[in-house]
């Protein structure tokens, strides 16, 4: 049964009206749109060591941005088969970026919610969530939907985001982080100042590249246009942040280095940063599209599995490096995941790595357990390394830091062969 807004939430809603929105011009899409049963709330996420909210509020089932690497499918509207089949959408998965149904508003559900984050104990807060609620974390808060409802549907969207807002600002103490790839959260900037230093506007830019975001992003607006939003949210006076997230393959240090050079000359509190992973089959539908558009892209790095990890742990170091070079490196919180700490998959790589630059070699006995030793060694170094991210919690403006962050040495590279042991080439 669809919850109704009642006449008090209508009311509210009506003093926000804000004009049509109009689509992006690009090619006609069938675009499921339309209307989801269920109301908007504040509800607590599960992120680990991401340090980037304890509560999120998603306007929406679905985003029409598409973008193609997307972890949600496989983790969050798979659940929803039932209730999206009824409106029309057969598979989540196949069909993501092609549907969004906006979330029914409902003041009272919508305030008993944020009560309840308000009145959490501290005891049960995650320590690197910084008391934040996230403007979107399965969703854009500032997505375009398109189509014959899309000026109902934009407007409410945005009724709905500001009036969400203002209850949080006016009904609580919470703090809020919104991350978009929408240019549109510039028509709140009026909305945002009078958080002050309660909100955190960023923009995820993985690249400057706009042509290569096609392939991962095919209907989010472009990454330069982001950047200027950005650019024009730090001089409006917000706090701002960027996400470096996820990077591409594609991404090789020149294209790094770009990016990295432009949001260094913002000023971000934070820039978050992950290499694309592989989740469920999003490699199969960036491929797709990408030979849509008659591009190569690199999929050998998603398989085998060992490909991903190097290539993982290459980008991150990468940009740590990069961070360092362009004055950005305390401000940096780069979010390893969790795989790289397979030891099984560590110690494989070193000893393929070995090989590849030692030869095939004869070792005495001597030399083995030197060589067991330099393996631990170097996969203590590595666990360190990760831990020293996983750990790290991000920073808040008008928040005293009681332990200012000190970003972990960039260790020799971990799977290096090691060079104590005194090898002898097989005859």
């Amino acid at each position: 049964m669809k919850i109704q807004i009642n006449e008090a939430a209508s009311a509210a809603l009506a003093t926000h009206n804000v004009p049509e929105i109009k689509a992006p011009s690009e090619p006609a899409r069938n675009l499921l749109a339309g209307d989801w049963y269920a109301p908007m709330k504040v509800v607590k996420n599960d992120f680990v060591n991401k340090s980037l909210s304890m509560w999120a509020v998603n306007l929406s089932v679905g985003c029409t941005h598409a973008c193609r690497f997307c972890y949600v499918p496989d983790v969050s509207t798979k659940f929803l088969k039932p209730q999206l089949s009824a409106l029309g959408v057969e598979d989540p998965d196949a069909q993501w970026g092609d549907y969004s149904f906006l979330r029914a508003w409902d003041e009272e559900v919508f305030l008993k919610s944020l009560k309840a984050a308000e009145d959490t104990p501290a005891a049960q807060l995650n320590l690197d969530g910084n008391r934040a609620v996230m403007f979107c974390t399965t969703t854009d808060p500032y997505q375009v939907f398109t189509g014959p409802k899309a000026a109902e549907l934009n407007r409410r969207r945005n009724q709905m985001l500001r009036r969400a807002l203002e209850l949080i600002r006016d009904r609580s103490t919470l703090n809020v982080r919104i991350l978009t790839r929408g240019p549109l959260m510039r028509r709140d900037f009026d909305l945002l100042r009078t958080f002050g230093d309660r909100l955190m506007l960023g923009a995820s830019i993985p690249t400057l590249d706009n042509e290569l975001a096609r392939v991962y992003e095919p209907h989010a607006p472009a990454p330069t246009r982001r950047l200027e939003t950005l650019r024009a949210a730090k001089e409006a006076g917000l706090n701002v942040f960027a996400a470096l997230a996820p990077t591409y393959p594609e991404c090789d240090e020149a294209d790094l280095r770009q990016t990295i050079t432009a949001l260094a000359q913002i000023e971000p509190a934070t820039v978050f940063m992950e290499p694309i992973n592989i989740r469920a089959e999003n490699v199969e539908r960036i491929a797709a599209h990408a030979r849509t558009l008659g591009r190569e892209i690199k999929v050998e790095v998603f398989e085998p599995r060992e490909a991903w990890f190097r290539y993982s742990m290459e980008q991150l170091r990468l940009v740590q490096r990069l961070a360092g070079e362009q004055g950005l490196i305390h401000r940096l919180h780069l979010w390893p995941d969790a795989g790289l700490k397979a030891k099984a998959r560590f110690m494989q790589q070193r000893r393929q790595e070995f090989v590849r630059v030692r030869g095939e070699v004869e070792l005495k006995p001597e030399q083995r357990l030197a060589l067991k030793a330099a393996d631990e060694a170097a996969y203590g170094g590595h666990v360190a390394w990760l831990n020293a991210w996983w750990e790290r919690v991000s920073e808040w403006p008008g928040t005293p830091n009681p332990a200012p962050w000190t970003p972990p040495a960039l260790p020799e590279h971990p799977l290096t062969p090691p060079t104590m042991v005194a090898v002898e080439r097989a005859r």
